[in-house]
């Protein structure tokens, strides 16, 4: 199963009180459900494909209204797509839609009654990852968390929700209606803790530590790999140098400084400018700092290029 899929699972069997619960069952019906009447009167349906939910939507307006709901379920016609289960509430149905704000007014989700405590917007939110949410695995390329509302408005007071606990939630228009969205992985993580998903927070934890690990590895051998490509680089032009020096002049009348360099940079070839100031104390009886020995090759560096422009003249 899919990472989603098993934080919903944990999300189902999160225990809540019954103001929690409200505001839980008031963000399936919400974004999941409609409000219908017909010739039988007034109802409330609420769909969707996870029979785990469907179980939690029935079990919650039982516990909370004492009423029996109906039970549907329809074939999808595409492919490889799961039963689409549909409950089907009559009874107390206008109460039920006036105390769970299924058609409120407000455009401030934040100021109805449901959600006046904290506990309670948590489960608002639980509820709303249940009825449309999505997560992307930790393991995969990128972070991303979203929940699908047809309206506009229901996107807005998600977004407004996830912000109250500081997620940096954002509010995007798609084809098919908007999304409230997370893409930084701290904040997945900190909605994870804020939802009750715990198991799959320290799963989602592990995960992003272990791909943080790989990545800052990854970083420090890429580092080291062009360095000793630059090293290689200036010892290569070092030596040619030298080759030009030793071909062009006589050694002897160059100062002695300069002859050092040039017999520590052909006794250790690919050495950094580090090494080679550490290796001068076992060929000269003395250390040579490594500001030495670079200003020494520029020397050298600079004679030879001299050298060359003369012969090209």
């Amino acid at each position: 199963m899919s990472f989603a899929f098993d934080t919903k699972s944990e999300l189902i069997n999160v225990k809540a009180d019954d103001c929690c619960k409200l505001a839980e069952l008031s963000a399936l019906l919400t974004i999941n459900g409609n409000v219908t009447i017909s010739s039988e009167g007034l109802s409330v349906q609420f769909h969707t494909t996870n029979l785990g939910i469907a179980r939690k939507v029935i079990k919650n307006v039982k516990d909370l209204y004492h009423v029996d709901v109906e039970i549907r379920s329809k074939k999808q016609m595409k492919l490889q797509k799961h039963d689409m289960y549909i409950i089907i509430i009559k009874n107390k149905a206008s109460m039920i839609i006036n105390e769970l704000a299924l058609m409120s007014p407000s455009e401030n989700i934040l100021s109805e009654p449901l959600l006046i405590k904290e506990c309670c917007k948590r489960s608002y939110l639980r509820g709303a990852f249940l009825a449309a949410g999505s997560i992307n695995s930790p393991k995969s390329s990128s972070y991303h968390l979203e929940i699908h509302s047809n309206r506009e408005q229901d996107a807005i007071n998600i977004t407004e929700t996830l912000n109250f606990f500081n997620l940096n939630a954002k509010t995007l228009k798609r084809k098919k209606g908007y999304i409230s969205y997370i893409k930084e992985s701290e904040k997945i993580a900190d909605f994870l803790r804020v939802a009750g998903a715990i198991s799959s927070l320290f799963i989602y934890e592990d995960e992003r530590i272990k791909r943080d690990f790989v990545n800052s590895i990854t970083r420090v051998m890429n580092m080291d790999i062009a360095n000793q490509n630059k090293t290689l680089a200036a010892a290569n032009n070092q030596l040619r140098s030298i080759s030009v020096l030793e071909n062009m002049t006589d050694l002897a009348k160059l100062p002695k400084s300069i002859k050092e360099a040039i017999e520590l940079r052909k006794q250790y070839p690919e050495s950094s400018l580090n090494e080679l100031s550490d290796h001068s104390y076992d060929l000269f009886n003395k250390t040579i700092s490594k500001s030495a020995l670079n200003h020494r090759f520029r020397n050298i560096n600079d004679l030879a290029e001299k050298i060359m422009s003369n012969l090209n003249e």
